[in-house]
């Protein structure tokens, strides 16, 4: 016998006294997911800035030589930047030896450029840029193995231990200092630019230095293959993906801890290329010449915001345009421009323009 079950709805009744809440739409599958706003505030500041000092210098062709001689500079001290607020950014080393691998990379660049100067005298563009390009190679090579050695013997045993970290690595840029002196001689070393990047070029009635317009194109290259290998690659995801949670990942059956140390060796090489850049905008080296820049690096990774690619580039062409308008307008306050505009720009934002902390 079949037998046919009816479903009955049954409605409970009203509850006395109690006040019927509208019903909450239903969410659509279909409605679009709210885009997040993009902070654009601290990408108007160096166009802002540029623009507003135009009337001060008052002479057009000088505005145009002071602004792309800061620009050059600040692309410099980027690449060295770049590499420390990655490995803050990424590991969370406070790696305070990073002047270290500024001051080999510059003097392993001189194992090609020394024996090779006569190929540096050559008044070709394309002979030049190969010999360059050969000991910017040999450059990132070495600084890269130091890094990758540092990493093993000094800073994997302080993980996680911020005051043992500075200590260390601080001992560390000591050691590699004296090291120097011992391998090269405590003389300090001549690095004259090759034939064809020595004098100015015209714009207008501006003179720019060629050397200058070289660095301004290495610094964007650098710049966007950061961004493109951080944000478009799959190696890039799984560094930050590592960073958010690294248990997950690996769990995933990934190695996190050898990416991570791939990426303590290129922020190595990229100190290494910004020793190169530097040691020819100095035309000389010096052994202690990575120590001395590492204040300006902080700062502009203070600036930037601790651990941001994007906030170190922005923080070193505001102090590097900063500092070369205060230079001309008024030299004394120079002096002082890199803290000035540190405290300006910690007031505005206490974590810096941009900042990856999730801590």
């Amino acid at each position: 016998m079949n037998t046919e079950t009816n479903h009955v709805t049954t409605k409970s009744p009203p509850v006395s006294g109690a006040t019927a809440l509208p019903a909450a739409p239903a969410a659509s599958s279909d409605t679009p997911l709210q885009a997040a706003r993009r902070d654009i505030a601290p990408l108007l500041l160096v166009p802002a800035l540029i623009l507003l000092v135009l009337p001060l210098v008052g002479s057009f062709p000088t505005w145009v030589t002071l602004t792309i001689a800061g620009l050059a500079m600040g692309m410099m001290i980027f690449i060295m930047a770049s590499g420390l607020t990655l490995v803050f950014g990424l590991m969370d080393v406070l790696n305070f030896g990073h002047g270290a691998f500024v001051s080999v990379g510059a003097y392993a660049a001189t194992m090609v450029l020394i024996p090779m100067r006569g190929w540096l005298e050559v008044d070709s563009l394309l002979i030049n840029l190969g010999v360059l390009g050969l000991a910017i190679a040999v450059a990132m090579l070495s600084t890269a193995l130091l890094g990758w050695a540092f990493e093993r013997i000094i800073i994997a045993p302080v993980y996680g231990q911020h005051l043992k970290q500075i200590l260390i690595t601080m001992g560390g840029m000591i050691v590699a200092e004296q090291l120097i002196n011992v391998i090269w001689g405590a003389e300090q070393i001549p690095l004259p630019l090759p034939a064809s990047l020595r004098g100015a070029v015209m714009l207008g009635d501006a003179a720019v230095e060629k050397y200058r317009l070289v660095a301004v194109v290495i610094g964007l290259l650098v710049f966007a293959a950061m961004f493109l290998v951080l944000n478009r690659t799959k190696i890039g995801l799984l560094i930050r993906a590592g960073v958010e949670n690294r248990e997950m990942v690996e769990a995933m059956g990934y190695r996190i801890r050898r990416l991570f140390v791939a990426v303590f060796a290129a922020g190595s090489a990229l100190a290494g290329l910004g020793g190169v850049l530097w040691g020819l905008y100095k035309e000389t080296l010096s052994a202690a010449m990575g120590g001395e820049i590492m204040v300006m690096i902080f700062i502009v990774i203070i600036i930037g915001g601790l651990g941001s690619v994007g906030g170190c580039f922005i923080g070193a062409l505001l102090m590097a345009l900063v500092a070369n308008y205060a230079g001309f307008l008024a030299p004394k306050f120079a002096l002082v421009s890199h803290i000035v505009l540190m405290i300006a720009i910690l007031l505005w934002r206490p974590a810096g323009l941009f900042s990856n902390l999730r801590r």
